[in-house]
């Protein structure tokens, strides 16, 4: 498992609008994949310090946000970590936030075929 990427770290939005749960199951695939380990953002976010360390470990990081707030990002700036990668789903696959909604597994195939190949470049 993860045995070629094995300090590809990947980190999603946890909110609770479509696009938000879009990007966890992003990580959640590519994790369960092979093609990147998903760790916990909230952690980074909240100076956890083994999560933080395995942040600034991982030889490459992804990042997958939901929407143009870009949590994650900031989660991971504010430990002065930058991503190797930065997808924002709103603004990269132009997929409207809805609350209270799931969201698409056309949409969900669709990105993740586009992540899973821009990390493949890394």
């Amino acid at each position: 498992m993860h045995k070629e990427n094995k300090l590809h770290v990947v980190y999603s939005c946890s909110g609770s609008s479509n696009v938000a749960q879009l990007t966890n199951h992003l990580a959640v695939k590519l994790d369960r994949d092979g093609i990147a380990e998903m760790s916990c953002i909230t952690g980074v976010g909240g100076n956890v310090k083994p999560l933080v360390h395995k942040a600034k470990q991982a030889e490459k990081i992804i990042v997958i946000d939901g929407c143009k707030l870009q949590c994650a990002l900031q989660c991971l700036q504010n430990q002065n970590i930058e991503p190797d990668i930065h997808f924002t789903v709103t603004e990269d696959f132009q997929i409207k936030k809805i609350f209270h909604e799931d969201f698409s597994p056309e949409d969900a195939d669709k990105i993740y075929n586009a992540v899973s190949e821009k990390i493949k470049t890394l």
